[in-house]
C-alpha cells in the first residue's frame, strides 16, 4: 500500500510540473561546444564582446537555471519561450505562434536584440544566452509537441524501472546513460560530423528545424498494449534497452545537427551585413 501511495504521488507531481526542459545541461552543453568549434572567427570575437570569458555551454543551460528566479520574466513571460506546438499532420510552414510567444518568437525576439546597436549590454547578454539554449530546444523533438501530451510530458514510461515521462527520456535518459561529460561527449561526436553533413546541416531557418523535430516526435512513441504499458500512469510504457539501442543515435543526430545549425544561426545574427 505505501508503495502504492508513493508512486501515485510521483505521477501527481510529474502530471501537474510544467513542461519538462529540453536536453539536459549535458545535452545542451554537448551542442554549445560543437558549436564553439565552428563558428566563425569574427562570431567568436562578437561572442567574447558580449559574455566575456563565458562560452558557449556555460551559456547554453542558463535559461533552465533561470526558471525558479522569482523574478515576473522568468515565472511568467518566459516561461511558454522553450517549446512550440505543432499538431500532427501540420508542417513547420502552418505553425501558429499564440498570444504569448513561443521559441520561435522569443528566437526572433532575442536576435533582433542582438541585432540592435542600441540594446543595452545586459539585454543583448540575455538574448545570446537565450539564442544558445532554444537553437538546441528545437532540435529536441519533443519540443515542437503536438498539443495533446504537454510534448511527452504526460505520457508516462517506466525507464529502467524508474517511473518518469518520454520527454525525460529524450531530454536526459538515454545522454545520461553513456555516463559521459558535456565535453567527452563532445568530443566524441564532433569529429563523426563529415564536411559534408555540416554542409549539408548549415541552415539557419529555424523552420527546418522544427519541422525534422515535428517528423521525429510522430515516430518515437513507443507502441502501446497491455502487454507493453499504455503510457499512462496506472500503465506505463516500459521502455529498456531496446528503445535505448533504437534511439540514441538519433538523439546523438540531433544534438550535433544543434551544434552546427547554433554556429551557422550565430555566423548569420552576427554576418556585417545584418548589421546594415
Amino acid at each position: 500500500m505505501k508503495k502504492t501511495i508513493v508512486a501515485s504521488l510521483a505521477i501527481a507531481m510529474l502530471s501537474t510540473a510544467t513542461p519538462a526542459l529540453a536536453w539536459g545541461p549535458i545535452g545542451h552543453r554537448i551542442s554549445a561546444e560543437i558549436a564553439e568549434q565552428n563558428v566563425s572567427g569574427r562570431t567568436r570575437a562578437e561572442i567574447e564582446k558580449i559574455l566575456g570569458h563565458e562560452g558557449l555551454p556555460e551559456a547554453s543551460t542558463w535559461p533552465d537555471e533561470e526558471r525558479s528566479n522569482p523574478a515576473p520574466f522568468w515565472q511568467e513571460t518566459a516561461s511558454p519561450f522553450h517549446y512550440v506546438t505543432l499538431p500532427e499532420g501540420r508542417t513547420a510552414d502552418m505553425l501558429e505562434h499564440p498570444p504569448e510567444g513561443d521559441a520561435a518568437t522569443a528566437l526572433e525576439q532575442f536576435t533582433a536584440t542582438l541585432r540592435n546597436p542600441d540594446a543595452s549590454q545586459e539585454d543583448k547578454a540575455l538574448a545570446l544566452r537565450f539564442i544558445v539554449h532554444l537553437v538546441g530546444d528545437l532540435h529536441q523533438p519533443l519540443h515542437a509537441g503536438n498539443g495533446t501530451d504537454r510534448g511527452g510530458n504526460d505520457f508516462i514510461v517506466d525507464w529502467f524501472d524508474t517511473q518518469t515521462n518520454l520527454h525525460w527520456v529524450w531530454d536526459e535518459g538515454m545522454i545520461l546513460r553513456q555516463q559521459l561529460s558535456y565535453s567527452e561527449y563532445a568530443a566524441r561526436i564532433e569529429p563523426r560530423i563529415s564536411s559534408e553533413e555540416t554542409v549539408a546541416w548549415w541552415d539557419a531557418d529555424p523552420e527546418t528545424w522544427i519541422g525534422e523535430s515535428a517528423e521525429l516526435r510522430d515516430r518515437i512513441y513507443p507502441g502501446t498494449s497491455e502487454e507493453w504499458g499504455m503510457g499512462t500512469a496506472e500503465s506505463p510504457a516500459v521502455l529498456r534497452y531496446r528503445y535505448h539501442w533504437d534511439w540514441v543515435d538519433t538523439v546523438e543526430h540531433r544534438l550535433a545537427q544543434a551544434g552546427v545549425r547554433l554556429a551557422a544561426y550565430l555566423d548569420w545574427v552576427f554576418a556585417p551585413e545584418a548589421a546594415e
